[in-house]
């Protein structure tokens, strides 16, 4: 299975820090993402489910803590705050709200790659769920131990998100699965109303299943309440 560039997503105001980390990201392989201010990073964030979020503290909109502290209540992915703030005292907070790390400007960018490298390990090691091994419907297949996801044999790409859903769907094959009860467990309990999430999410795997909506072969719609993934018969 060929892996995937990570993205990673850089919230910050300041044009010639996204200009800078955006030629050295790309140049390392990783997809690049960007936000100038705290409420389009979240946005960017729920929908494009990066591998990393790199935080400025002094954003435009709001302070970086809030986001920080957003973002903690639907997502767990890494966060690596990247800003002027040297105060030990500023450290710690973020750290108490959820940062996995922390890199204060001006910053070498060697040092920052290799912080990003280990976020990202990291982050891979602890996303196993073994609780269910495996689904198989004949042609859709996921590995959950190795997390593999067949068509007909041919791997799937999907973001963690996108296979979070699906597994979250075949842990309960053939049963409704409520939008809210998707919601809550995928991005948290505040975006429970956030529908257009779930839609975009169940677009993208209907896509990569080559799934018709119209004549669904893997994944049906329950018209105001929710999703259903059926087994092949």
């Amino acid at each position: 299975m060929i892996a995937l560039q990570p993205k990673i997503l850089v919230i910050d105001d300041e044009p010639q820090i996204l200009r800078f980390l955006r030629i050295s990201l790309r140049s390392e392989g990783y997809q690049f993402l960007e936000a100038a201010d705290g409420t389009s990073g979240l946005e960017v964030a729920a929908i494009e489910d990066p591998e990393v979020i790199v935080l400025d503290l002094g954003l435009p909109d709001m302070d970086g803590f809030a986001v920080l502290q957003e973002l903690r209540r639907w997502s767990r992915t890494p966060v690596l705050v990247l800003s002027v703030r040297s105060s030990e005292q500023e450290k710690v907070r973020a750290l108490d709200l959820g940062a996995n790390d922390y890199v204060t400007k001006p910053f070498g960018i060697k040092e920052f790659m290799a912080r990003l490298r280990v976020l990202i390990r990291d982050s891979a090691q602890g996303a196993s769920n073994l609780a269910l091994k495996q689904f198989d419907s004949g042609a859709l297949r996921i590995d959950f131990v190795k997390r593999i996801v067949t068509l007909a044999g041919e791997p799937l790409h999907l973001s963690r998100k996108e296979y979070a859903l699906l597994g979250l769907l075949a842990r309960h094959a053939d049963h409704v699965v409520t939008q809210q009860y998707l919601l809550s467990e995928i991005w948290g309990a505040s975006h429970s109303g956030d529908s257009h999430y779930l839609r975009i999410f169940i677009a993208r795997l209907r896509q990569k299943l080559q799934d018709d909506p119209t004549q669904p072969r893997f994944i049906q719609t329950e018209q105001g309440v929710g999703y259903r993934l059926v087994s092949e018969q």
